[in-house]
């Protein structure tokens, strides 16, 4: 019997990437390309979804070649995709009519103070479990509506069509114009508990419901591909952090897990039961698996992590690779009484204080590099130590062990520093494509590839595992003195001192 095999296409912000995984969720071939960035302008951030969608033609033939597969081999595809980033295309012809705003574009900043004025913060996250902030899709098509000639006349005439990168793939693949409930979450458009566009919503963005994409589930058939993938199942959809969620297999509630990449992104599954946060977290759509009712999660986003590290390496000079930052840390046993806040741009969650700027604090002629170095690390745990206090906060379920992903888990000391100050086990998988592996469980759960959830679980392998160390009075006091570093990055810049 020739074997089958599941592929995830993971669309990211600055690759196109396809994993082939085989029955037992490993990895067994895989190929990227990369596509441009543009900045148009200061704050402005821009994709070329044609690009985007010529990339994915390569990189789908490269990793079934890699593989030695035909793609009659293929049982489904999943998609995982940067989230946030808008697409508008032409119903007709199937091209772009303008470059996609990509999710960390700030441009719809003044347009969402008029948002503001016209109903509160709190009208928003009732209904969204969002923020009014620069990140999400609905203000980024409101923007382009209002700033492409003849737009929203076109949009109004059922001419054109916006999605989230997921849509725009799925579209590209089938020709169904759908998205799933995660990336629908995440546009400020969509009602957390209906599940579906909200009319007060779209009338308070001025959105035209013709152009928006069906919800639909995140596990489940939206269409037969053509092309690359002619005649497989386009079974799955899953934004890149909650498809993370999904392939760390966290499914029941209290189960989280954090990405750790130039930022970071924790989710806490919440259960079936939307969580709406009063301690700066968003509140999300973790998952939902065919009719099933939606599993919900909390979010909290750490702006700057692993790109502190970048920071000691091409701004100081302190290390000449990431990977030195650790064997620099391990110079010193502690961090000297030194604190780095990396507020370059802000804090995010669960602060969101535009005005903030990054601080070294608690200097003195005592500090080495190591010191630095170490500081620098234990800036990541302390930032997730953050968002896990608002996460038990805002939830009845406690967060009762993290598990981990992304380049900085490679990071020993690290590792063992977060679990010592959030005094919960910290484990790290055997399969580190976490992204790919949920958007492949997806698909594969849909089409019956994999039987259930119980399977996936006891797919799931751990590679290391971290519990805590450190003495209750210890981590109380540098919880204190990181406290004390974090109010002292507050009001450097002239603004709104509570925008995010």
């Amino acid at each position: 019997m020739t074997e089958r095999y599941v592929v995830a296409i993971d669309q990211g912000t600055t690759s196109s990437r396809c994993i082939v995984f085989d029955g037992a969720g490993r990895p067994v071939a895989m190929a990227q390309r990369e596509h441009r960035q543009h900045f148009p302008r200061p704050g402005w951030v821009e994709h070329d979804a044609a690009e985007i969608w010529s990339n994915v033609e390569q990189v789908v033939p490269g990793a079934l070649a890699e593989a030695g597969i035909a793609v009659g081999q293929v049982a489904a595809v999943g998609i995982t995709n940067q989230r946030e980033t808008t697409v508008v295309w032409d119903r007709h012809t199937g091209e772009p009519v303008a470059p996609a705003i990509v999710w960390q574009d700030t441009r719809t900043a003044p347009l969402l103070a008029e948002l503001a004025e016209a109903n509160s913060e709190q009208w928003y996250a009732e209904r969204t479990g969002l923020r009014l902030a620069t990140y999400f899709a609905g203000p980024k098509l409101r923007w382009l509506l209002g700033n492409v000639d003849g737009l929203r006349e076109r949009a109004e005439r059922g001419e054109v069509l916006f999605g989230t990168i997921d849509s725009w793939l799925i579209w590209k693949l089938t020709g169904e114009h759908v998205t799933d409930v995660t990336n629908a979450s995440r546009t400020l458009l969509m009602n957390l508990r209906t599940l579906d566009w909200d009319p007060e919503l779209l009338a308070a963005l001025d959105i035209p419901a013709t152009m928006l994409p069906a919800i639909r589930s995140s596990s489940e058939v939206y269409g037969t591909a053509r092309g690359v993938l002619a005649g497989v199942p386009v079974a799955g959809a899953l934004g890149d952090q909650q498809a993370a969620l999904f392939g760390q297999t966290a499914f029941q509630p209290g189960e989280g897990k954090c990405t750790y990449g130039t930022g970071s992104f924790l989710l806490l599954n919440t259960g079936t039961t939307p969580v709406v946060s009063r301690h700066g977290l968003l509140t999300t759509v973790g998952y939902r698996i065919g009719d099933e009712p939606a599993t919900y999660a909390l979010e909290g986003a750490i702006a700057v992590t692993g790109a502190l590290v970048q920071w000691l390496r091409d701004n100081l000079g302190l290390i000449s690779s990431a990977p030195e930052v650790e064997t620099l840390a391990r110079t010193v046993d502690d961090n000297g009484g030194c604190y780095i806040v990396p507020a370059f741009s802000g804090l995010f969650a669960p602060h969101w204080r535009s005005d903030a700027r990054g601080v070294i604090a608690g200097l003195t002629g005592y500090v080495t590099k190591g010191h630095l170095a170490r500081a620098a690390l234990e800036a990541s745990a302390w930032q997730t130590r953050e968002v896990v206090d608002a996460m038990n906060a805002d939830s009845d379920v406690a967060l009762r062990r993290l598990r981990v992903d992304g380049g900085m888990t490679g990071n020993e000391l690290l590792m063992q520093f977060l679990a010592d100050v959030l005094d919960v086990p910290v484990v790290r998988p055997a399969v580190a494509e976490t992204t790919c592996l949920g958007a492949a469980y997806a698909a594969g759960l849909a089409v019956g590839f994999w039987p259930d959830l119980a399977t996936l679980r006891a797919q799931w392998r751990e590679d290391a595992q971290w519990t805590p160390g450190m003495a209750a009075d210890v981590r109380e006091r540098e919880l204190r003195n990181w406290r004390k570093a974090v109010q002292s990055t507050l009001n450097w810049e002239a603004g709104p001192s509570g925008s995010g």
